[in-house]
């Protein structure tokens, strides 16, 4: 059994929402596994509790969940007859609420209240209707974490179109190949913004992407340039967009789309998966009162960016009336004494912050540098600190209670953009236990499953849900969608979701996720794929092959790549760094190898698909699964041999 490092005291366990809605319905608090089968044996009961329990804004109908015997989970439906809007029911509430808290780099602080949010959410959508934006369209964003984000976030959904974004800071060929899939008719982005105390100018990039994308017929941005030229889309500054109208909230239906996020392009152009309105909020609400015990006017925030799910699930706290934290810049600055990682837990007192949510990667480097907020900052607020984004280590547990609060919760969360939300994750009423995630998420019936689909206790297999939830992607965008989505998480277990990862269910009602059964990299906690980076690898003429995927180092993950020249081309140092270059202007920084080697083959199957899971494996030292499916295994013994070696660029 695990060391238990905190557990919640008599009266935090009363006055925890999550025992209120136990007792609501039927179910004593300290009985979660009773309360956990109800909420997906009855599947419409639970999630009616959910909408009831939530106080959802809008007309739930009469139905609430309808099955599919032929198809039990991709044909399920819930509140067939549902009407409700994402963003009422985030901007509800008194308007002299403070809505969001912000900051900068500078340390530059404000707080905006609910009635001023819902002014400037008023005039975009003003705005985008005159753009001729209507239900169902695609909006699409490239900025940074700031409260005009945020806007335009919510004036898309408040007309019944589609928000969908990408972070500033990635490369031309990485944006389209994300939004580029969905045609956005209007665009905003911010030419200028500054990260990791430098300015970025980006004015070529958004150029570049508008360009490439016809279905752009307006662009909206921080500052017109004169490159900003073009034929086809109206241009206009983001303070002039729109004018001043009544806010106002199209009905929608449970599942009319909301938002569409990307997968990290592993095998291919990323996957855009399509959110429904209804899941999304449902999610949401019962991990942010339930899970989370968010109550109003607690105020949360998660260090993210506007491309990771962790930002769809930070501003969805709102419809549980809190105020959300959005932080714009680099977590850690480097300055000329060293390193500062300051600039989160200035906030985190400054605000009074409840729920802070971090990276593992984060944790790790502030343990390495010796920070210890305990001793720099009161933190009396802080009730709930949360991670996810890679499996967090025990040390890293032991660092949260150490060096940051004994006596708060806190919560190693696990799920993935593919449901917007979390399996496996943190509880109010639960005793935290070292290195584990505490409890299955309520509606969610999850497990841990051997290749024979028998459920396992203790031992490793893949995470599934045998059962249907409402945040279950509507489908993926494009041509096929439906089909190449059932082919992703039902293909090798029909009707029963498989997640991806590699879990662990323990005796204690928690479990353990240890990774991702693809070859996902996660350096730093931000899951990426090697396709672009083999994008950028292919324009090189001298390279004829390359295999990129993660390796682990320390308490974090590397992007290692191996290239193959062409005959009669040998790797050198510069060679590589005019590589690592253009990974990461036309990628992103977090897809820049750590080291890249000079290798003589690549490893491929039989029917000629590259197998990084083959050198993923050979470079830890393990057994490489099916080698007689390869067409070369004698190359595999190099990868090891060169790391261990130590002769990399």
């Amino acid at each position: 059994m695990s060391e238990i490092l905190w557990s919640p005291s008599n009266d935090q366990i009363e006055k925890s929402a999550l025992a209120s809605f136990s007792r609501a319905y039927g179910f004593d608090p300290i009985d979660y596994s009773s309360l956990h089968r109800w909420s997906f044996s009855r599947i419409g009961e639970f999630w009616e509790a959910v909408w009831d329990f939530c106080g959802v804004e809008g007309r739930k109908g009469k139905i609430h969940f309808v099955p599919d015997d032929a198809a039990w989970m991709t044909g399920a439906r819930f509140f067939p007859d549902a009407e409700l809007n994402l963003a009422e029911n985030y901007l509800k509430g008194d308007g002299e609420r403070i809505a969001v808290f912000s900051m900068d780099e500078s340390g530059t602080y404000r707080e905006t209240n609910r009635s001023e949010l819902r002014s400037t959410v008023a005039r975009i959508a003003d705005g985008l209707r005159d753009a001729g934006v209507v239900p169902g369209e695609t909006v699409a964003g490239i900025l940074p974490n700031d409260t005009d984000a945020l806007a335009a976030l919510l004036a898309t959904l408040s007309i019944g179109a589609i928000w969908t974004s990408c972070s500033p800071d990635f490369g031309p060929d990485a944006i389209v190949d994300r939004i580029g899939q969905v045609n956005p008719r209007v665009l905003f982005a911010k030419a200028k913004y500054r990260y990791g105390l430098r300015r970025y100018d980006a004015t070529s990039r958004i150029w570049n992407v508008v360009q490439r994308i016809d279905s752009v017929k307006h662009l909206v941005v921080d500052e017109i340039a004169s490159e900003f030229n073009f034929e086809r889309a109206a241009v206009s500054e983001m303070e002039e967009f729109g004018s001043d109208e009544p806010l106002t909230f199209t009905p929608l239906a449970f599942d009319h789309p909301a938002y569409v996020l990307y997968t990290s392009g592993t095998t291919g152009a990323p996957k855009a998966i399509v959110h429904r309105t209804g899941g999304v909020l449902l999610q949401h609400l019962k991990e942010h009162i339930l899970h989370g015990d968010v109550h109003p006017d607690d105020r949360v925030i998660w260090y993210t960016n506007t491309a990771w799910m962790m930002y769809h699930w930070t501003v969805s706290a709102l419809a549980a009336g809190a105020a959300i934290g959005l932080y714009d810049g680099a977590p850690i600055l480097k300055r000329e004494n060293g390193l500062d990682p300051s600039p989160l837990w200035n906030l985190t007192d400054k605000a009074k912050v409840t729920h802070l949510g971090v990276s593992p990667k984060y944790m790790s480097t502030l343990a390495s540098e010796n920070f210890r907020p305990i001793e720099k900052y009161s933190l009396g607020s802080l009730k709930t600190m949360l991670a996810c984004g890679a499996p967090v280590l025990p040390s890293q547990f032991d660092w949260a209670y150490d060096a940051v609060k004994k006596d708060m919760c806190f919560a190693s969360i696990s799920g993935g953009t593919e449901i917007l939300g979390s399996f496996l994750i943190g509880s109010p009423i639960h005793p935290v236990r070292r290195g584990q995630l505490t409890v299955p998420a309520l509606g969610h019936a999850v497990a841990v499953m051997d290749d024979r689909n028998a459920p396992l206790i203790g031992q490793q297999g893949d995470l599934v849900c045998t059962e249907p939830f409402p945040s279950m992607p509507l489908t993926f965008w494009g041509e096929g969608g439906d089909r190449r989505f059932r082919e992703t998480y039902f293909k090798k277990r029909q009707e029963i979701w498989t997640h991806g990862d590699v879990a662990e269910m323990t005796t204690t009602g928690g479990g353990y996720v240890h990774g991702r059964s693809d070859s996902t990299m996660n350096p730093g906690g931000v899951r990426i794929g090697s396709s672009e980076i083999y994008a950028v690898c292919e324009s090189f003429g001298e390279l004829e092959d390359f295999v990129a995927c993660g390796m682990r180092t320390g308490d974090d993950e590397e992007v290692v790549l191996f290239l193959k020249p062409r005959p009669g081309f040998s790797l050198t140092v510069e060679y590589a760094q005019k590589v690592r270059a253009k990974i990461r202007a036309d990628v992103s920084p977090r897809h820049v190898p750590a080291r890249i080697y000079e290798v003589r083959d690549i490893p491929y199957t039989l029917n000629g698909k590259k197998v990084e899971a083959a050198v993923r494996e050979s470079l830890r030292g393990g057994t490489i699964k099916n080698v007689s499916s390869l067409a070369n295994p004698e190359c595999l013994e190099q990868f090891r041999r060169l790391v261990d070696e130590g002769t990399n660029f």
